[in-house]
């Protein structure tokens, strides 16, 4: 199975580019699709989903034209959006067992028995019977993946899940994201590094409409080893070290900053070499420094 995005653009009548020439293959797995706020990728994901028109490009997944047979899409789809509203006083078993029944499984004892796995499958079997608006936000988006689940979709686009929930929210969220079968294309939207870190094994970065970089992440990763380096630096200093160099991301630690930069050799006293990781990639690729090498594979 592969989805295959081409040349996709798209902009919106008060003059913004939304995607500019977008290209991708995507295989079974998860797939993370990283990037900032406004940087396209829910307008790429609606358009996947069959709720927006492109200006231009072409999507198909395993022979489906996904921009014009959008039944034939819908028919294999799970979409979990950014905003979803959800029946407060409804429970998440009856709500379910109805969206059961509109994915076309006819047999009552079926839909109960598909309901019920997929509550646990999500952790929330225990409180299968309360209503969804006394659910919290991570047990709502939880409740957003089992009802993705439902019909066994061969494509699952799962939008910002994990925003605003607390770390240990976002970690019983990952855990039914992560249990999805190997056959199954998942593509995980986000802007927050550790959900890609944690759950993908192929990933793309978009910045601006465009695709910066794709692949591995640990060979993208890797890519930049020997290259990051890092500082503890007081305040006064900052200035000078942005002005010299390429900065990557400060922080504050213990009342000083802790800085790292990308450069091809030591930029100078009292840097050290560090290992990079995902949101060193991330940060120099949307921030375009190179430190005067090549670009890495995948940018477009």
């Amino acid at each position: 199975m592969e989805l295959r995005i081409a040349g996709l653009s798209k902009r919106y009548p008060n003059g913004a580019q939304a995607l500019k020439d977008v290209s991708l293959e995507i295989g079974p797995g998860m797939f993370g699709l990283l990037g900032p706020n406004g940087a396209g990728k829910s307008t790429l994901m609606r358009t996947l989903a069959t709720l927006q028109e492109v200006d231009s490009g072409a999507v198909s997944l395993d022979g489906i034209d996904v921009l014009k047979d959008k039944d034939a899409v819908r028919r294999v789809l799970g979409y979990l959006p950014q905003e979803f509203g959800l029946y407060p006083k409804v429970s998440a078993e009856q709500l379910l067992l109805h969206f059961a029944a509109l994915k076309g499984i006819e047999r009552e004892q079926e839909r109960r028995e598909t309901v019920a796995a997929l509550l646990r499958q999500t952790n929330l079997i225990e409180h299968r019977h309360r209503p969804l608006g006394s659910y919290s936000g991570g047990m709502k988006q939880r409740f957003g993946i089992a009802q993705a689940l439902l019909g066994n979709p061969r494509l699952i686009i799962v939008d910002e899940p994990t925003a605003g929930l607390d770390p240990e929210e976002r970690v019983r969220f990952h855990n039914p994201l992560s249990a999805i079968g190997e056959g199954v294309i998942v593509i995980l939207s986000t802007h927050i590094v550790s959900d890609v870190s944690d759950l993908c094994r192929s990933m793309a970065i978009i910045h601006e409409g465009r695709v910066r970089l794709a692949g591995d992440p640990l060979a993208l990763v890797e890519g930049l080893k020997g290259r990051v380096w890092s500082k503890s630096t007081s305040h006064a200093e900052i200035s000078t070290i942005r002005d010299r160099h390429e900065v990557i991301s400060m922080r504050l630690f213990a009342g000083r900053t802790l800085i790292r930069v990308v450069s091809p050799g030591r930029p100078g006293e009292g840097f050290e070499p560090a290992t990079p990781d995902l949101e060193d990639l991330y940060f120099v690729t949307i921030k375009g420094l190179s430190d005067g090498q090549a670009p890495h594979p995948g940018v477009h």
